[in-house]
């Protein structure tokens, strides 16, 4: 006679709480101090412009009609994803993209962006220097390159400045979403919970959702 083994599941392990999530944040940005693998502003008017408009923020005045033929600035999209619960002040990692034609980020910094969410507010400012991890050379018409020298990342280089308002709690219970649905997992987290909780601390809503008390 065969006899299973029963073996035991944490219930963070089956589910996760209703609302707690993460959140995408997303800006755009200019690299700068590239050793002459930035964008080819002839083809990308909207990196001269970022030049312009940030020169403008700082004092400076560029003539009208000024050719800029930059080769050390690329623009860049920066993303980056905000934990649950993070606080003003914590850092977090970034990654930044180029959307021009900059041959390579390598080397390069990231000067202060902002990262909105999809409501349109700022909850982060990013800056720093990016770390490449991809490598190329060419030779005599020859060329080897490995992984992408277009995207980089900064490990923390970003800066919650608000958090993220959370309901959590608040209406007197918590919802605990199973990450598979099903009635018998979810009649199972039940009985365990209001084993140790006590008689209707949990309740099963649906085959997905079991709703405990706070």
């Amino acid at each position: 006679i065969l006899t299973g083994t029963a073996h035991a599941q944490r219930v963070k392990d089956l589910s996760s709480i209703q609302g707690v999530r993460s959140n995408q944040l997303v800006g755009y940005g200019l690299v700068v101090g590239l050793d002459g693998t930035g964008d080819q502003t002839t083809q990308t008017p909207f990196t001269t412009q970022s030049i312009t408009n940030m020169l403008t923020q700082m004092g400076v005045n560029l003539p009208p009609g000024t050719n800029m033929q930059l080769k050390n600035v690329a623009a860049v999209m920066v993303t980056a994803d905000l934990p649950p619960f993070s606080q003003a002040g914590q850092a977090i990692d970034i990654t930044v993209s180029s959307i021009g034609n900059a041959k390579s980020l390598r080397g390069g910094t990231l000067v202060m962006t902002p990262l909105k969410g999809a409501d349109g507010q700022v909850y982060a400012m990013a800056q720093g220097n990016l770390a490449v991890s991809g490598a190329g050379a060419s030779a005599n018409g020859s060329k080897a390159q490995i992984n992408h020298l277009s995207v980089g990342r900064i490990p923390a280089g970003a800066t919650v400045e608000r958090t993220v308002a959370t309901a959590l709690g608040e209406s007197g219970h918590i919802n605990l979403e199973l990450r598979q649905s099903d009635f018998t997992t979810a009649s199972r987290v039940v009985d365990a919970i209001n084993a140790r909780f006590g008689k209707d601390a949990a309740r099963a809503l649906n085959g997905r959702v079991v709703q405990v008390k706070t």
